[in-house]
């Protein structure tokens, strides 16, 4: 972590460094954040009910992530803020409270559970990629990466794939809710996949399924301490979990796209040499990670870089600047396979509260691109990119044109 001379006394100016609400193109941001890594690591910005701080180089979000006792996910996760109705755990609770639910989740992302799922995530992949390649164009973010989610989420949480397909629709506009700051929306849309979550619930008491099979029955048995799960708290956790995961793949996939679109030789490398793919998703979740709102809370009255956050103040962990930091990815604004740090990304987050979904993720995404490769000889942009708004980073729209593989 940054640390000023022994003599100097910490900033405490709350100047306004930049602004998180900034129009971006597909490269401003990143440019953006390497300039900010050097200028302004350690940045304070007035928007969003009376500002927050934000870090951008990696040795600073790492150091938070890995500071429990002096940061808490607890109180703000996020920034804007936008957890107006209840607490929702894991991700609102620290250790060991989080613990519990996070033994059983984390039950379900294991090896045998994810080749398990494998077959019918590539199904999914085949049945939406497979109109927009023969149709010669089509944009991979509306109609893939938007609806390829909700067709896995229905696979994994044993749900009717009409009503996974709802609970991205109204993930969708949350979200465009929260990034315009619209609190009266936030609750209203927040409220209602808080009823789903229940409908799902009280299905399960209904017509139990195997613990072992099924992650809500498995919250629904779960112990902490000797005793049930609370009820409350047991909603929460699948309000989350049916949202969380929505989201991040539905603004990350196109921009694999984008980038394969601009280096042709990538694409025919990987095309024919497939096994390469994995390797090449590590890759892109590093340079174009979508997380950069997510938050802890100081604890106390804290310093980092020469700056002196307050206790109760909120911190964004940039991990979409984080991933390019030149001091732990040196040329980290370009594409190199094999890095030897890679490791230490951040894609997924970062200590007890890294995401518990990365198998399935990493799953999703390589497939997307295992078919899509192999049922293309080529594809370019075809139109005008279109980005998400803070917190996440990435496409929105990405329409592209296809030549099919011979």
């Amino acid at each position: 972590m940054t640390a000023p001379h022994q003599d100097a006394a910490p900033d405490r100016e709350l100047t306004h460094d930049f602004d998180p609400r900034a129009p971006e193109a597909f490269t401003s941001a990143h440019a953006l954040y390497k300039e900010m890594r050097t200028s302004c690591p350690v940045a304070h910005s007035d928007t969003y009910d009376g500002g927050f701080w934000a870090l951008f180089r990696h040795e600073d979000v790492k150091h938070v992530l890995e500071s429990r006792d002096v940061f808490t996910t607890s109180v703000q996760n996020t920034v804007p803020k936008f957890a107006f109705t209840g607490r929702r755990p894991p991700l609102h609770f620290d250790p060991p409270e989080h613990t519990a639910y996070r033994k059983v989740i984390n039950r379900f992302f294991t090896r045998e559970k994810m080749a398990a799922i494998e077959p019918r995530v590539r199904q999914y992949a085949v049945q939406l990629l497979e109109p927009l390649v023969e149709a010669g164009e089509g944009d991979v973010s509306v109609d893939y990466a938007q609806k390829f989610p909700a067709h896995v989420f229905a696979a994994f949480f044993n749900l009717p794939t009409e009503l996974s397909a709802l609970i991205k629709e109204i993930s969708a506009e949350y979200v465009a809710a929260i990034q315009i700051v619209d609190t009266e929306n936030v609750v209203r849309l927040s409220r209602r996949l808080y009823e789903i979550a229940q409908a799902v619930i009280d299905e399960r008491a209904g017509s139990p399924m195997d613990p072992r099979d099924d992650l809500t029955s498995a919250l629904m048995e779960a112990e902490y301490e000797g005793r049930p799960l609370p009820a409350d708290m047991i909603l929460g956790c699948v309000r989350q979990l049916l949202v969380t995961g929505m989201v991040a793949p539905s603004v990350f996939i196109g921009n694999m796209f984008v980038h394969l679109a601009g280096d042709p030789e990538l694409a025919d490398l990987l095309r024919a040499r497939p096994e390469r793919i994995p390797a090449a998703v590590e890759e892109f979740l590093r340079l174009y990670g979508p997380y950069r709102g997510m938050a802890r809370t100081a604890r106390q009255d804290v310093e980092i870089g020469g700056r002196l956050i307050k206790a109760g103040e909120p911190i964004a962990l940039v991990y979409t600047s984080a991933n390019r930091d030149e001091r732990v990815f040196p040329d980290g604004e370009t594409f190199r396979f094999d890095r030897p740090n890679l490791a230490r990304h951040l894609a997924f987050g970062g200590g007890v509260h890294t995401c518990p979904g990365a198998p399935l993720a990493r799953m999703m995404l390589i497939t997307t691109l295992e078919e899509a490769l192999a049922r293309t000889a080529s594809f370019e942009l075809g139109g005008e990119i279109m980005m998400a708004r803070w917190a996440e980073w990435g496409t929105n729209s990405v329409p592209l044109r296809f030549t099919p593989a011979a």
